[in-house]
């Protein structure tokens, strides 16, 4: 059973082969908010990113989220930069046509968070155009190859730094997700592609390898309960600093 957790799985999950229907995704966007928010992709936003904001003593500051989805951690930047008395501008990117609308639609409340329609591979914005630039759980959805472009391309459009957060392919966090998850979770899509994205997801290893074929300096791997994984390193790899660092976060 351990065999299936040595190297990544490149099986397709239903959210990229297009395998379900417009109630489903719906329903799938809904539950998967929930299942983030309490699986701490928002305190690792907050330990992490926004840390490092704080640690800058930064008044005003940008944000590029890539594969965005619904724009919750965005929100999440918005509501805490509202709270530090700090100035966001916050853009989403996503490819679908409906899920950038649907980042303005929830973003009501926030003036301070806009969209964009773009490909992760090409990104429609100049050099160092944003401060910051992140993903959260979209990295695992693509190839080695894919990874290493698309963290070039974050490094190229962020002036100070990248944070990549994704799932750590532990087999604890496949059991357990297996396993409660029958019990919680009641989208098909959910279900499915959840337990399929841990295996498509990283070691601490594989990660700065990838940074380090995209030429990142800077690099940082941490580890965050439960079973994430931040991968962070200095914009546009123009300052030689020390190449890898691996970190763990047990922080609840």
């Amino acid at each position: 059973m351990l065999d299936k957790f040595k190297q990544r799985s490149h099986r397709l999950e239903y959210i990229d082969t297009g395998n379900y229907t417009a109630a489903e995704y719906e329903d799938c966007i809904s539950e998967l908010q929930f299942v983030n928010r309490w699986m701490g992709d928002a305190h690792s936003l907050k330990a992490t990113l926004l840390r490092e904001v704080e640690s800058q003593s930064l008044a005003s500051f940008s944000i590029l989220d890539i594969g965005a989805g619904s724009g919750e951690l965005l929100r999440v930047a918005a509501t805490w930069a509202r709270q530090t008395n700090r100035h966001l501008s916050a853009v989403g990117l996503e490819l679908n046509e409906s899920m950038a609308e649907s980042i303005v639609e929830q973003s009501e409340q926030f003036d301070e968070i806009s969209s964009v329609r773009g490909d992760a591979l090409r990104l429609p914005f100049a050099d160092a155009e944003f401060e910051y630039v992140m993903c959260s759980l979209f990295t695992h959805h693509l190839l080695d190859e894919e990874v290493v472009e698309v963290l070039r391309e974050m490094s190229r459009v962020a002036r100070r730094r990248i944070f990549v957060i994704d799932l750590h392919r532990h087999p604890v966090a496949y059991f357990l997700y297996t396993t409660l998850g029958k019990i919680v979770l009641h989208s098909r899509l959910v279900r499915h592609d959840g337990a399929l994205s841990i295996l498509r997801g990283f070691k601490s290893e594989e990660l700065l390898e990838l940074a380090q074929r995209a030429n990142l300096r800077d690099i940082r791997v941490e580890r965050h309960f439960p079973y994430r994984l931040v991968l962070s390193a200095t914009a546009r790899a123009t300052v030689q600093l020390p190449d890898a660092e691996v970190r763990s976060s047990r922080a609840a």
